[in-house]
């Protein structure tokens, strides 16, 4: 009768359980260190690990239950291991793997004290680095595990191998796979707890020198517990060890004992722990490394901006494109067909920066204006292209909704856009926030053709001249202005193609607003009845309020009906009259002028009180001449045309007006003028436009949705 044999088990349990607790940590790792004296020998871990992972990868038990990679992934570990230099570094490790391997089978078949197996372990290691250490101990466990289950499943199929597996009894074991599932799905979690403590060591040892150095209190804390982790590793591969030699040779007498499963579990356990400990310390240093590079990327490309190039290529290049791999950073947005940036050589280039929350209205318009530059080719004007930047708060997490979102957005834009927001370099975004100012709503930044920024934000003077504006300079816009005078053709010439075409037939031309519909009906009345008694050809154009909603469309229709006046087609066109008058102001502000000592400024302060009022106003202009009042001011007027009718014959109907309404103005006057926000642009000190005296300062936060 064959005498029952026990199996290997390292210790007692009840001797085990004492190295778990965390005041014998501290024993431990005191002997530990005590092994530690490395001579400053190095070599490359990854390699050596790659080939780890895939000998437990192939060597997973193709037991029901059990996941094995696929061969590709297998093939991608090939691919990483044998690199230039591998064999060499092998031919020199060999040995120490040997020994390791020598020791842990020696010991463990012996059944000796697992503490002792593993201080003999860090004995043979001791002049390598921490994680040289573990990489070797795991690569030698490696040996006998990969041999062990190369016999097994090669068994069925390889005479030789069938011939060693009788002597293992191998056969006998696998025929109770059933049996034996827990135990290897529990050894199973142990080595890829092991393996993934291992890569995180690892990972610590590779850590930039240059952005994190010891003394770092991040890295210190991190280190301080890598020999901890490492002694945990190398005492769970022994135990690994003593299940695998405990199968060998044991055949039906092999005893399935919980409490080894437990050891195994427990190990696991303590493993996961260190390893999610070391994670987040991990993460630490990781987070102060990026914020370092993100600074030093900013930094050299405040640099870059800063020097002269002889193109462009250079600043495109560091704006448009995150990385060396992604040359072809650009969706032509008609099409999606990605391009390199290449398209923009020596073009002036317009950066549209925005969020997800472009308006439709202003889409709608810079599309307009951009078609029309493109209708002949070898106009000057046509000489820029246009890059949208979309900048999305990386701090909340990226949504199917947000992709469509944006998706639709490049649909309807014409010109270039960036393939992806997460394609934009961090840098740049803080770029955008601090050079260019930008906050949410959308700039255009113009870079010139050797990719100098002549213009923070041409988007202004986009709204005002359009594409004349070119090349969108901060130089051509101060030119711009000087030419300028206010009239009506500033004023509203490109809201309505028809407004040109009265202005040439030298008509009196009329632009009114406000909410009231009754005042409406009463103004357009008025007027039309001064313009018939006068006798002048009178054209009269409703612009609503900025911002128009519900209630602008019903005027509107109702204006349409009763014929009381023209209209705007579309109320993006009522916006784009308001918003080119913001845009005045803002660029106006740009040149630092005061309203008190310019005279378009005072206008612009004048149209925009007239939007900030509930009241119905209205301007008249004919030629160079204008006259303007609010509700009362202008029906009062209006009402006793009698008494200033004279002087229309001798001066004209705009001029003999204004001196009516110079002569009867109030000294009692209520102007609220709600401007425009952006960031550094609002002047702590606002004079009345009518008056001239300070206005006071409110603060309003406004949200109008439809």
């Amino acid at each position: 009768m064959a005498t029952s044999i026990v199996p290997y088990r390292t210790q007692p349990v009840g001797r085990e359980r004492h190295m778990f607790s965390t005041s014998d940590d501290t024993a431990m790792l005191r002997q530990v260190q005590a092994t530690h004296a490395p001579d400053g020998r190095e070599f490359n871990v990854k390699p050596l690990l790659y080939i780890i992972e895939d000998i437990f990868q192939r060597a997973a038990p193709s037991f029901p239950g059990f996941i094995q990679e696929t061969q590709a992934q297998l093939d991608v570990l090939d691919d990483k291991a044998f690199q230039s230099g591998f064999f060499d570094m092998l031919d020199l490790l060999s040995s120490t793997i040997n020994r390791i391997s020598c020791e842990i089978s020696c010991k463990c078949s012996g059944g000796g004290d697992a503490h002792a197996t593993t201080l003999g372990i860090f004995n043979i290691v001791t002049s390598y680095s921490w994680d040289s250490k573990v990489v070797l101990a795991l690569a030698a466990f490696a040996l006998n595990y990969g041999e062990f289950w190369v016999v097994a499943q090669l068994f069925p199929v390889n005479p030789l191998a069938k011939s060693v597996a009788l002597l293992k009894q191998l056969p006998e074991i696998l025929e109770r796979a059933d049996t034996l599932k827990p135990r290897f799905e529990t050894l199973g979690n142990l080595i890829k707890a092991m393996l993934d403590l291992t890569k995180c060591i690892v990972e610590v040892k590779e850590l930039p020198s240059d952005y994190i150095t010891p003394d770092t209190p991040e890295m210190a804390a991190v280190t301080a517990h890598i020999p901890t982790a490492v002694y945990w590793i190398i005492r769970s591969i022994v135990a690994c060890a003593g299940q695998i030699l405990g199968l060998i040779g044991m055949g039906h007498e092999y005893i399935i004992s919980t409490t080894e499963t437990w050891e195994l579990s427990s190990l696991a356990h303590k493993i996961n722990s260190i390893y999610n400990h070391l994670l987040q310390q991990l993460k630490l240093c990781h987070q102060l490394i990026e914020e370092k590079r993100q600074i030093e990327s900013y930094q050299a490309l405040v640099r870059l901006m800063e020097t002269i190039h002889i193109d462009n290529m250079k600043v495109l290049n560091r704006l448009l494109i995150h990385t060396k791999d992604d040359q072809l950073p650009l969706v032509e947005c008609p099409t999606k067909r990605k391009v390199s940036i290449d398209v923009l050589r020596r073009k002036s280039v317009l950066l549209l920066v925005s969020d997800l929350d472009v308006s439709n209205e202003e889409l709608f318009l810079l599309d307009q204006m951009y078609r029309e530059s493109r209708q002949l080719s070898s106009r000057t004007e046509s000489q820029y292209e246009v890059v949208w930047l979309p900048i999305v708060d990386r701090s909340t997490p990226w949504t199917a909704a947000k992709e469509g979102k944006f998706e639709a957005l490049q649909y309807m834009m014409p010109w270039f856009s960036v393939h992806h927001p997460s394609a934009i370099d961090p840098a740049v975004i803080r770029y955008a926030k601090e050079k260019w100012d930008f906050r949410k709503k959308p700039i255009l930044v113009v870079l010139d053709p050797q990719g100098r920024v002549v213009n923070q934000n041409a988007l202004h003077m986009m709204w005002i001249w359009g594409s004349v504006a070119f090349p969108f300079s901060v130089a051509r816009e101060e030119a711009l202005w000087k030419e300028e005078t206010w009239r009506i053709d500033l004023l509203a010439d490109s809201v309505d193609p028809v407004i040109p075409t009265w202005i040439m037939e030298q008509k009196h031309i009329c632009l009114y607003g406000g909410e009231d519909l009754e005042w409406v009906r009463k103004f357009t009345a008025l007027m039309g009845a001064v313009a018939r008694a006068a006798g002048i050809a009178l054209e009269m154009l409703y612009v609503g309020k900025s911002n128009p909603k519900e209630k602008a469309r019903r005027i509107i229709s109702t204006i349409s009906v009763e014929k009381l006046s023209h209209t705007l087609p579309d109320p993006t066109l009522i916006w784009f009259f308001w918003v080119r008058l913001e845009s005045m102001w803002h660029s106006k502000m740009k040149f630092g002028t005061k309203v008190q000592q310019d005279p378009i400024m005072q206008e612009i302060v004048t149209m925009l009180s007239f939007d900030g009022s509930d009241q119905g106003w209205a301007v008249i202009s004919r030629g160079p001449h204008m006259a303007k009042a609010k509700d009362e001011t202008i029906l009062k007027c209006l009402t006793e045309y009698t008494t200033w009718e004279p002087n229309v014959r001798e001066k004209s109907f705009v001029v003999a007006m204004n001196d009516y309404l110079n002569e009867n103005r109030t000294p009692y006057h209520c102007n609220r003028l709600i401007l425009p926000g952006e960031a550094g642009r609002i002047p702590e000190k606002v004079v009345c436009a009518e008056c001239g005296r300070r206005m006071e300062e409110f603060i309003m936060y406004r949200c109008c949705a439809d």
